[in-house]
């Protein structure tokens, strides 16, 4: 085991008094080390150089501030045993946008290597945290006062640490908790609404190494939850990187919405696909009465009437920071089908010309009873949809028929912003040739 006693700062000034990770290796496991947790503090007054706040003495020499809130950030099952890329990254966000207290937990030593091992050791790390938070809850600061922010399988530790605080720390911010050993879990046994007074989840990989099922008051669904734009490129970075990518991409979008200031919205809704066909498309229809949103808000942004538990909301996002995009609604009214399901490929353009987003739809046939299509798309927020190019792919099957359509009706969402009136293009037909138009007001 090697033990490293320096901090590197952003602004590149180093100390050699500063705490910083431990690192493993598979000789450290098999040598049956223990633990190894340590607590590094960081705030306003040190945010290049973290503290120990292992112990009493260690507390009461820091910067620690029982009058400010405090986030807490653990990480999950470390596979090579180093630190996390994002962990710098994630306190100094923290501290720009708040004066806060932020801990930075390392058990890299327990989450090294054997997952089952690092899934056993959570159990301890939970333990440990817990002793600390009382700790400073003794010394002045309150419940309430504590966030505490787990990425994969650290958003179960942070459910252990709430329950063994009688869920009355004040919110838990799972970004993707681990899914394999979770999925089956009881409550007792995992995240889960009870933990804290408001817990949030941040899916990404539910398909893979996140959890599927909705563990939160609220749990955001990247992209349906599963696959994340910018992440089907296996050889543009490592293998390794490739594979948790998915998984990854909640920390990054979360380090962002810190960052920046476009709202990260997500729609209430049972599913992606039903979100995705136009059903989920406005803010104060459901229990909510408002849609929540990703970031360094209070419940999200929620008001505090109405506890809600395990809703699920759905966002898509850009494949790049900082990942918010606008929704659009798509409606599609035909006036003509021809005798085959044809398929078309609409790109919507920004007053430059330049894409702002695709989408391959199936027209019906004339035998169906559809005459209405409806989907929701992203675009970039940076670019205002002005016009739209729709080609008619071929089929050697099939002869094409001319398409006729009615209407074409854009509306940015949520649909009860009266602020956003819709943009339509009338009375369309597409053959053989590209079309393309500029959208109008609807009247």
């Amino acid at each position: 085991m090697r033990k490293t006693f320096v901090f590197i700062a952003v602004n590149g000034n180093i100390s050699s008094n500063c705490s910083d990770f431990h690192t493993s290796s598979w000789r450290n496991i098999l040598q049956r080390l223990d633990l190894s947790v340590q607590f590094m503090l960081l705030t306003r007054r040190n945010p290049d150089c973290a503290q120990p706040v292992n112990n009493n003495s260690d507390i009461e020499n820091s910067n620690f501030n029982t009058s400010l809130p405090t986030k807490l950030i653990m990480h999950g099952y470390r596979m090579m045993g180093s630190k996390p890329s994002w962990a710098d990254t994630m306190a100094q966000e923290l501290l720009r946008a708040m004066d806060v207290n932020v801990i930075v937990v390392d058990w890299i030593i327990g989450s090294t290597a054997l997952y089952h091992n690092a899934v056993q050791n959570s159990a301890l790390l939970g333990l440990k945290a817990s002793i600390l938070i009382k700790n400073l809850i003794s010394r002045g600061s309150t419940e309430k006062s504590f966030h505490l922010i787990g990425i994969s399988l650290g958003a179960h530790v942070a459910g252990f640490v709430g329950r063994m605080l009688n869920g009355k720390l004040g919110q838990i911010t799972g970004l993707d908790p681990a899914g394999p050993k979770f999925s089956k879990a009881s409550v007792d046994e995992r995240l889960d609404p009870s933990d804290a007074l408001f817990v949030e989840a941040i899916h990404s990989d539910s398909d893979h190494f996140g959890i599927s099922r909705p563990v939160g008051h609220i749990d955001f669904y990247l992209n349906g939850g599963q696959d994340q734009p910018g992440c089907s490129r296996p050889f543009s970075s490592s293998v390794y990187k490739y594979l948790i990518c998915d998984h990854t991409r909640a920390i990054y979008l979360y380090i962002s919405s810190i960052k920046h200031h476009c709202p990260l919205v997500g729609f209430p809704c049972q599913t992606y696909e039903h979100f995705r066909s136009g059903g989920c498309i406005e803010c104060n229809n459901h229990s909510l009465q408002s849609c929540p949103r990703i970031g360094l808000l209070e419940r999200a942004g929620l008001s505090a009437d109405e506890q809600p538990k395990e809703v699920k909301v759905y966002l898509m996002t850009s494949s790049d920071s900082p990942f918010c995009v606008k929704h659009f609604l798509v409606e599609i009214f035909f006036k003509q089908l021809g005798p085959y399901d044809q398929s078309i490929e609409l790109t919507f353009l920004s007053s430059n010309r330049s894409n702002i987003s695709h989408l391959h739809l199936t027209i019906p046939n004339k035998e169906s009873n559809e005459r209405t299509l409806r989907k929701v798309i992203p675009y970039a927020r940076f670019g205002n949809m002005d016009a739209i190019t729709i080609e008619q792919l071929s089929s050697w099957r099939r002869k094409r028929y001319e398409i006729h359509i009615e209407k074409l009706r854009v509306s940015e969402l949520p649909l009860n912003d009266r602020e956003r009136p819709p943009s339509c293009i009338h009375n369309i037909v597409i053959d053989k040739k590209a079309f393309f138009a500029m959208f109008a007001s609807c009247l």
